[in-house]
């Protein structure tokens, strides 16, 4: 096992011309990292919601090993590899930036792993996080056979075979039509992702999926966090981010009854919201309230 090497992308990053207007711009607004989904980029995923978000918070996000700009890792790793991997990739950016140790802080949004990777962020690096969104992600996801066999399937077949499966669990019913009938072509990127994705790192993700289960380890959170179900979620149903809310101190449970596994390419204008409360909420009294749900 080791940690991986993990790479970080701007998404809707400032573009003013020189530093001096960009450090300035930089500062002004929060930083927010996102982590995505396996078989998607985060630059595909997450970009929607980076828009929405534009001039509130400046949008980092980190790819898995094998997925978009991150290169397949060399050996196996672990859910809390994986998280090291994240952190060290986030000291790298901001160390460039001459930020210090002390302000290397950041909030977090992370979808499906992305979000088991916040969760492990925050049990590991809680000073590292100033509050969180995890969306449709579980304390312990699928079984560690389902994933395994998976893995072997993925490695040795290539992740075609995992095309027709993830676009049902991905996309609430009749999205793919309004998104193809619409021209915005969220559903189509996020898919030729999966297609591009490296087997053998989609494999290791889900032999780290494997092992992965953080029950009992969430209770000594004490950051904002909001956690998002998707109503028509099969891969972590609603039930599974209740139990999650359940276990963090005063987080707040939300669900989209009209979306699926991928709400940041579903709902991203709700998902934004939610994220904007967040900012809001950290360094206040301001209090979450612990469940709300939204059609």
């Amino acid at each position: 096992m080791a940690v991986p090497e993990i790479h970080i992308v701007g998404l809707g990053e400032p573009t003013e011309q020189g530093p001096a207007a960009q450090s300035a711009r930089l500062a002004a607004v929060p930083l927010l990292l996102v982590g995505p989904s396996l078989g998607t980029s985060v630059t595909n995923l997450w970009g929607p919601v980076a828009r929405e978000l534009a001039g509130k918070a400046r949008v980092l996000g980190w790819d898995l090993p094998g997925h978009g700009v991150t290169p397949a890792a060399t050996e196996q790793f672990t859910m809390a590899e994986l998280a090291q991997g994240v952190v060290r990739a986030m000291d790298t950016v901001l160390a460039g930036e001459n930020i210090s140790e002390t302000d290397r802080s950041f909030f977090y949004a992370g979808c499906s792993v992305g979000g088991c990777v916040g969760q492990q962020l925050l049990v590991d690096a809680p000073e590292r996080v100033l509050g969180a969104v995890l969306v449709t992600t579980s304390q312990k996801v699928g079984t560690p056979e389902g994933w395994r066999e998976r893995a072997e399937l993925v490695a040795q077949a290539g992740t075609s075979t995992q095309v027709i499966g993830s676009a049902k669990r991905w996309f609430a019913e009749g999205f793919i039509a309004r998104d193809a009938h619409s021209g915005a072509g969220v559903s189509t990127g996020l898919l030729h992702d999966l297609q591009d994705a490296d087997r053998q790192g989609y494999a290791q993700v889900c032999e780290a999926l494997a092992g992965f289960d953080i029950h009992g380890q969430l209770s000594h959170v004490v950051v904002p966090v909001v956690v998002v179900a998707g109503g028509q979620d099969v891969a972590t149903p609603p039930e599974q981010l209740r139990e999650l809310a359940q276990a963090i101190a005063g987080a707040q449970y939300v669900v989209y009854y009209d979306v699926a596994h991928l709400p940041p390419a579903e709902a991203p204008e709700r998902v934004a919201q939610q994220i904007a409360t967040i900012l809001a909420a950290q360094g206040t009294d301001q209090r979450l309230t612990p469940e709300r749900t939204e059609a």
